[in-house]
């Protein structure tokens, strides 16, 4: 007998906004994906390590010790996340910002303000194939 489990999509937002955060928390949830997020850089890595998500959204200026772009570089450094797929989201929107973003190994870069279908719809593209490398 072969049992299946549907396991949802989980997202992490690490995002200092509480505003643009609850604002992606709630086009996600919508979509019936599970949903974490982290005000840090720090607190980001902690929760990506420990809940493995399918999806990181993650904000270029964050408070504390570490900003985006190195938690971006340290994702892709642990065995566990080097594939997780990461989307930057940042008003900071320059070409070298947006080349720091992908030499880090940032999958996708959206600008704020962003258009909350599309990224959801890069978000569902993502997801899906981090699902397939990921060990539910």
């Amino acid at each position: 007998m072969v049992v299946l489990r549907w396991v949802a999509m989980r997202v992490l937002i690490v995002e200092d906004s509480d505003a643009i955060c609850r604002m992606i928390e709630a086009l996600v949830a919508a979509r019936g994906f599970e949903v974490r997020s982290a005000g840090t850089g720090a607190r980001g890595l902690e929760e990506a390590f420990a809940w493995k998500p399918h999806v990181i959204l993650l904000d270029i200026n964050l408070p504390g010790s570490y900003d985006g772009l190195e938690v971006c570089t340290k994702l892709r450094g642990e065995a566990s996340t080097k594939d997780t797929p990461v989307i930057i989201i940042s008003a900071m929107n320059d070409d070298e910002v947006k080349r720091q973003a992908a030499a880090c190994g940032a999958n996708a870069f959206y600008e704020k303000p962003f258009s909350p279908l599309a990224l959801l719809k890069e978000i569902e593209a993502l997801a899906k194939k981090s699902e397939a490398t990921l060990k539910l």
